[in-house]
């Protein structure tokens, strides 16, 4: 019986599916109300297998971006195709979704515990701690809990580790690839860091048009792509290859031409 039963990290199933079930209730007006999500790709999902899965995507805020996703998956594994009209989806939640998320964040209040719960997989961030720089060794304990993840379902993970736009991607995550050989898929969102707050707790602001594109799986050859060729894989996939940076801000620039010309009229 679900009740009794746990996943790999001792968690009771039972009380997981009800908290994704009180979660999924509360948030569900913030991409379908106050915002608007905008889905694309999302059939990339059922096709899936149950386990060894790992989203990459880029951050943009410390919550949002993951509860989105947990909407976006279990609506598509329900037959919605790019949409997350009606609620219905989220009683019966695949259960074997994780994301990967620093420890010191997932301390950081009661809330954050309680989602920690739904399914993170906490891990000591190797470069830094409590808005600090830091030089910690790796802790194989772990990799080796995203490993017991991937065993178990799906991950996803936020490779540069930071919500700063076009920052690097940790090296880690490509190791993590090549030991564990997970079918990789990029995930691309935006808006958010205009429609909520850091933490992704708080309404920033209302009417903002968020954006999720599920892309097909990355083509890796694991056993001979070195990890600075899968990182830059990585890198054009969730569209943060500083070579995209540039194509952003020429489109800024014509939007500024563009106001400028209405404005001379």
């Amino acid at each position: 019986m679900l009740i009794f039963k746990k996943n790999p990290f001792g968690h009771n199933l039972y009380i997981k599916k009800w908290l994704i079930r009180l979660f999924g209730l509360f948030t569900h007006r913030r991409y379908r109300g106050f915002n608007k999500l905008e889905i694309e790709g999302s059939s990339n999902i059922k096709d899936l297998p149950q386990n060894n899965v790992l989203f990459v995507s880029n951050h943009q805020t410390y919550f949002a971006d993951v509860v989105a996703m947990f909407h976006v998956f279990n609506a598509s594994l329900s037959g919605r195709v790019d949409s997350i009209k009606n609620l219905g989806y989220i009683w019966h939640p695949k259960l074997e979704i994780y994301f990967v998320a620093a420890k010191e964040t997932m301390k950081s209040g009661l809330l954050p515990r309680i989602m920690a719960y739904a399914g993170a997989v906490s891990i000591e961030r190797t470069w830094r701690e409590k808005g600090q720089d830091v030089n910690r060794k790796v802790n194989f304990s772990d990799i080796s809990n995203i490993g017991k993840a991937l065993d178990d379902g799906w991950v996803i993970t936020f490779p540069q580790g930071t919500t700063t736009p076009f920052k690097p991607i940790r090296k880690g995550t490509a190791h993590i690839i090549k030991k564990f050989k997970p079918i990789v898929v990029p995930i691309v969102i935006d808006g958010f860091r205009r429609s909520f707050d850091k933490k992704g707790l708080r309404i920033k602001k209302k009417d903002i048009l968020q954006s999720m594109e599920i892309k097909k799986p990355v083509d890796i050859d694991y056993d001979n792509e070195s990890v600075e060729e899968i990182v830059e894989k990585i890198e054009f996939a969730i569209e943060q290859h500083k070579s995209f940076l540039k194509v952003i801000s020429l489109d800024k620039l014509r939007e500024l031409e563009r106001n400028n010309n209405k404005r001379r009229f």
